[in-house]
């Protein structure tokens, strides 16, 4: 049986699909995908001896409300595909996952990042809402105050 090499895979995929990416070492391709809401995640595929795996960023530390935030995570992980939520040493929120290297193909690539790319999105407006909601008031009224756009702002009215 002659081995695919996962690497070659990806980078097809990813040259395939139009998607931005740079390869950081021979292992490791760093992704942007473009969102709705969440206007790019940042995503890894690192591939490594017996699986690849993915990690996205979603937020930073959360400044507000730090259990809800991450009860609505876990929440969430029950009913997601591929990857779930996740903290680091910081605190900062990210999607990780891991698939095995034999299972590594143009779908399950598709698969992993649509569902990083939807979870992603869906996810940034409940979890900025959730857990900055004091910097969002704030910079309410700051903008409010210089008579800046408040077009960004406008999924977050309701807290004002």
């Amino acid at each position: 049986m002659v081995a695919i090499d996962p690497r070659a895979i990806i980078e097809e995929f990813l040259d395939s699909h139009d998607l931005e990416f740079e390869s950081k070492d021979e292992n490791t391709f760093l992704i942007t995908l473009p969102g709705e809401k969440k206007l790019e995640t940042h995503c890894a595929l690192i591939v490594g001896q017996h699986s690849l795996s993915i990690n996205a960023f979603v937020i930073r530390k959360p400044d507000d409300n730090q259990d809800g935030v991450h009860a609505w995570c876990m929440r969430k992980n029950a009913s997601m595909y591929g990857v779930a939520f996740a903290t680091n040493d910081l605190g900062d929120i990210f999607l990780v996952g891991r698939l095995p290297l034999p299972a590594v193909s143009n779908q399950e690539i598709d698969r992993l990042l649509g569902a990083v790319l939807q979870y992603s999105d869906s996810a940034f407006n409940p979890l900025l809402e959730l857990g900055f909601s004091s910097a969002i008031r704030r910079e309410w009224a700051w903008r409010v105050s210089r008579g800046e756009s408040l077009a960004n702002l406008k999924a977050f009215e309701h807290l004002i």
